[in-house]
């Protein structure tokens, strides 16, 4: 029983989420898994152990190097778990994130309040139909007679 820990314990001290809480929870909706075996957040794991966390798109994979209970600094977890995630699924996570980039430009969508107020000044501006229509003379409609 000597260096073994909850694995939800060691997936919030390795940095994986960022409370334990979100941890525990990733484990009871399966996204933790062991030789394709759900973990249950209870479940005691060792150093050597390889451990698989689906955070969409992806399925991370991790061997645990050291078995710790409290949270490290970020720059020491390379000495706690080693990652082993495969190369098709970090270039699956980068086509995610080009596409999420691309997908909608910025300012785009929902306007913004200024955005808003310039349309109802616009909108509730007199002479609006004039500068919609244009100065042409041949225009026999214009602001008074709408």
């Amino acid at each position: 029983m000597a260096n073994e820990v909850r694995i939800d314990k060691w997936l919030w001290a390795a940095r994986l989420f960022k409370t334990r809480s979100i941890a525990t929870e990733a484990c009871k909706k399966g996204r933790v898994t062991q030789r394709g075996q759900i973990l249950k957040p209870s479940r005691m794991i060792k150093e050597g152990d390889v451990i698989e966390v689906r955070k969409p798109p992806i399925i991370w994979s991790f061997k645990v190097l050291k078995a710790i209970q409290n949270r490290v600094g970020a720059k020491l977890v390379p000495e706690v778990l080693e990652n082993l995630t495969t190369l098709d699924q970090l270039e699956l996570l980068e086509m995610s994130r080009l596409a999420a980039a691309n997908q909608r430009a910025k300012g785009l969508g929902r306007p913004t309040k200024k955005d808003r107020r310039d349309l109802d000044s616009f909108v509730t501006e007199p002479n609006w139909m004039e500068w919609y229509l244009g100065d042409d003379e041949d225009n026999d409609v214009t602001p008074e007679e709408s």
